[in-house]
């Protein structure tokens, strides 16, 4: 039987735009990944991925490579200013040897080197980019998604898919196109936040694989990124300072805020990267054959890994539900359904889990976090009941969802989708509060 449909537009060569196109491409549907851009994006942004989106990096065929280059995160803890130890967690044992996925514990890469990885296996299987295409307008009718773009050299073209996906990031075009600005929820006011890549020893003094510290004017998370000894430190700063204001600040902040109390010439920065954060989601991530996820369909702040997480996640039930209809085994309702199940994973796990994580590093007393805070409560219950930090740990898994589970029953499943055990991926928010962070964005 011929394929139910010839070509994918990918809008957006970021990390989730790029893990779908190399799944799509993998599966042997025909892929275009558009970017505005002239190249990759070498910003410091998300750099751990967290248990959930394992089983869509692995399916992909690239976690291993992500292993070799990167890092394997077991351990993470909050502590006070000072260093002390709150509370933490040790997934060593009960992430990495799971009866139904194996190991799931948190890789980190930085998130440049990631997407430098996927374009590469993705061109190696004759994957089609077009840099410097800048998305004007999209429209559809009952057969074909058409794209109005503009070419590197400012002519303007239409490129033509049976369905498109916008995974074009925070200002996405393609959501625009369909919603116009309205992009429902708020942008934080009590804080910003800079990223950036420091090579630096916390080692030495005693720093697990990812630290959250707790305070309400110098928050920060220090967690791995490689072997190469390269971390990811985001800190908190003030509202409304440019880019060199919070340049210039940035030494007597690290000197403040890091252990050691570092001058300059005691680590290496790398990136730095201010940006403010948001909680916002889309009135719908389909509409006809355009289609959106990651931060083009929702965006949360970063701390707790949910960010990354949870685009890889999207873009894996996505490809999920394409390669369904693509196969037969499916028809397009099941769009449908991703739109509406994904929302609601957002609105029910990812928007408050992001929240809590990011006030519990700035919103609360760390003096009295250790018996007040119920999720750090958790964790110390968890380091003496190993049953109950499986339990735990796993948790995060509620954000995935088995779109196979739709497919017709008289049709087999192919080479493409995982399938995922719904006792493990359905989620009761009852347990909300139970849930780990995935990582460190």
């Amino acid at each position: 039987m011929n394929p139910a449909f010839e070509k994918v537009i990918v809008v957006g060569a970021g990390p989730s735009g790029l893990l779908l196109s190399l799944l799509l491409i993998r599966a042997g549907i025909k892929v275009h990944l558009l970017d505005a851009a002239p190249t990759l994006d070498d910003q410091p942004r998300a750099a751990h991925y967290g248990p959930p989106a394992i089983p869509d990096l692995r399916r992909a065929g690239i976690l291993d490579k992500i292993k070799s280059q990167g890092m394997t995160l077991n351990t993470m803890c909050w502590r006070k200013l000072d260093q002390t130890y709150i509370a933490g967690m040790d997934t060593s044992e009960t992430l990495s040897n799971d009866p139904e996925y194996g190991d799931v514990r948190t890789v980190s890469l930085a998130l440049q080197t990631l997407d430098a990885l996927m374009l590469e296996e993705f061109e190696k299987e004759g994957g089609q980019v077009s840099w410097q295409h800048r998305v004007l307008d999209v429209e559809q009718d009952d057969s074909k998604v058409s794209i109005k773009v503009q070419t590197p050299d400012e002519n303007e073209k239409t490129i033509e898919a049976d369905y498109v996906v916008g995974c074009d990031g925070a200002n996405s075009v393609v959501r625009k196109s369909l919603f116009g600005e309205n992009f429902p929820g708020f942008t934080w006011n009590q804080k910003q936040i800079v990223a950036t890549n420091t090579y630096y020893d916390f080692r030495k003094f005693g720093y697990h694989d990812a630290n959250f510290i707790i305070h309400p004017e110098h928050l920060y998370m220090a967690a791995i990124i490689d072997n190469k000894g390269l971390w990811r430190v985001t800190y908190g700063e003030e509202p409304g300072l440019t880019r060199e204001q919070l340049l210039e600040r940035q030494p007597k902040k690290f000197e403040t805020i890091l252990p050691g109390n570092p001058k300059p010439g005691d680590y290496e920065l790398v990136n730095f990267s201010p940006y403010r954060m948001h909680q916002r989601v889309a009135e719908k991530f389909r509409v006809g054959r355009v289609m959106l996820a990651a931060d083009a369909a929702h965006l949360c702040n970063p701390f707790g890994g949910l960010g990354i997480t949870g685009g890889f996640v999207d873009v894996g039930c996505l490809y999920d539900c394409l390669y369904g209809i693509w196969t037969h085994q499916a028809d397009e309702s099941i769009l449908d359904l991703y739109s509406e199940v994904r929302r609601q994973k957002y609105k029910d796990i990812i928007d408050p889990i992001s929240t809590e994580n990011f006030k519990r590093v700035f919103d609360q007393d760390p003096e009295v976090a250790k018996e007040k805070d119920h999720f750090l409560v958790l964790c110390n219950k968890a380091a003496e009941d190993k049953d109950f930090a499986r339990q735990m740990h796993m948790a995060s898994f509620g954000i995935r969802h088995d779109f196979t589970q739709y497919y017709r029953k008289d049709r087999g499943k192919g080479k493409g989708p995982l399938i995922v055990d719904d006792a493990k991926s359905d989620f009761s928010v009852e347990h909300i509060e139970e849930i780990a962070p995935t990582g460190a964005d």
